[in-house]
């Protein structure tokens, strides 16, 4: 059948890119002078961590340690292409909790999925989210950090997005399908130099509509962006432990219970809005990281956030990201006005403790607990029996 449009905001320049890396010191912070202010609010602590040299367009997010680690892309293009600078490779930067700069290292291509890896205390990345992608692993503390990984079994005709691991699973949401018959996210398998991929659903599977005046009945999807993903904590009001796959230009969210296995079963929530990242908080007052591309910096905020509240970045077509709490019953989305300067991309919740433990921040990742993410994957307190 004829290749039918997708929904992604990118342009689609063919070159072949390979991902390579070089650890670097840790550039000297930008003077206060440049540091940008951070939003004042009511009820909010918003704390600004601007980027560290010349770095831009901060993506997603996500927590290993002590440390979270950012993916600037440098205006490199989707397919890998060169940005208008001429630059080609994104950079990993490291922060303390703090928001001190730590180390950063080079990577080929526009890197779209940054999750934690805490059993191996290493990092999973993704690059080029439309085609010529591919996948890697960066050990921040070891001599050779960087793992890099063809892609074997990617049948959809695009590229890779946001990262969740679950379980020890690594899932990544199938970006830029060339058709809407094709696989929506994959599990992903590394073997030897080779990343194989396997279908989990696909872009025109059966699911449930979980909201509006259809709600019950089933529908066929039919995906054209698939785009971040996440695990939704026991703690959230539904679709607990469901794996989340934000379609972005369908405005639609995905929830998958018992992920991967033969109990599979999907549920659709239609949204009035395209989204990009969401994120959960798995527990009452945690922080959420917001990475902002508009003032290239990186936010801690600190409020009255509620265990199992979602919060998405809503991405219109035309005008500024803002920062919306997500209804998951009814899909509506409310702006939250005291963080409306901030314009968001990559969203993280995390606690003050270092919660370290496979369990579920894909396009979000949380705490170095599984995920996005940035664009976003969640904690999870513990193995739970869904999925």
């Amino acid at each position: 059948m004829p290749a039918m449009p997708h929904f992604k905001r990118t342009s689609l320049v063919l070159i072949g890119v390979c991902l390579t890396a070089a650890a670097t010191s840790a550039a000297l912070p930008a003077s206060a002078a440049n540091k940008p202010e951070a939003p004042k609010t009511t009820g909010y602590t918003v704390k600004s961590f601007p980027a560290v040299g010349a770095e831009t367009g901060p993506d997603d997010i996500t927590r290993l340690g002590n440390s979270v680690y950012v993916s600037f892309q440098n205006g490199v293009g989707p397919l890998g292409e060169a940005a208008k600078s001429g630059a080609t490779e994104s950079t990993i930067q490291q922060y303390g909790l703090d928001g001190k700069p730590g180390k950063s290292w080079q990577v080929s291509g526009k890197v779209d999925g940054l999750t934690a890896d805490p059993a191996h205390h290493r990092l999973l990345l993704t690059a080029n989210e439309d085609g010529n992608s591919s996948f890697a692993t960066l050990s921040p503390g070891a001599a050779v950090p960087l793992a890099r990984y063809s892609y074997s079994g990617l049948t959809h005709g695009g590229g890779t997005d946001a990262i969740t691991l679950r379980h020890g699973k690594i899932v990544v949401s199938a970006s830029a399908p060339s058709d809407s018959t094709g696989p929506a996210a994959y599990s992903v398998s590394l073997q030897g130099t080779t990343a194989a991929l396997t279908p989990l659903f696909a872009d025109n599977a059966t699911a449930t509509i979980a909201n509006g005046p259809n709600a019950g009945s089933t529908t066929t999807l039919a995906l054209t962006d698939p785009d971040s993903n996440t695990m939704v904590p026991r703690s959230a009001p539904r679709f607990k432990n469901a794996f989340m796959l934000d379609a972005q230009g369908d405005q639609q969210l995905i929830f998958a219970a018992n992920l991967g296995k033969a109990g599979q079963s999907l549920q659709v929530l239609n949204v009035a809005q395209p989204l990009d990242d969401t994120a959960f908080a798995a527990r009452a007052n945690e922080t959420l990281w917001i990475t902002d591309p508009s003032a290239n910096a990186v936010y801690s905020v600190t409020g009255p956030f509620k265990a199992g509240q979602a919060v998405s970045t809503v991405a219109p077509d035309a005008g500024a990201n803002s920062l919306n709490t997500l209804d998951l019953t009814t899909g509506a989305l409310t702006p939250i006005p005291e963080l409306a300067a901030i314009h968001p991309k990559g969203l993280m919740f995390t606690s003050s403790r270092d919660d370290n433990h496979d369990g579920g921040h894909g396009h979000g990742d949380q705490s170095g607990q599984d995920g996005h993410g940035g664009h976003g994957g969640q904690r999870q307190d513990a193995a739970d029996s869904q999925n």
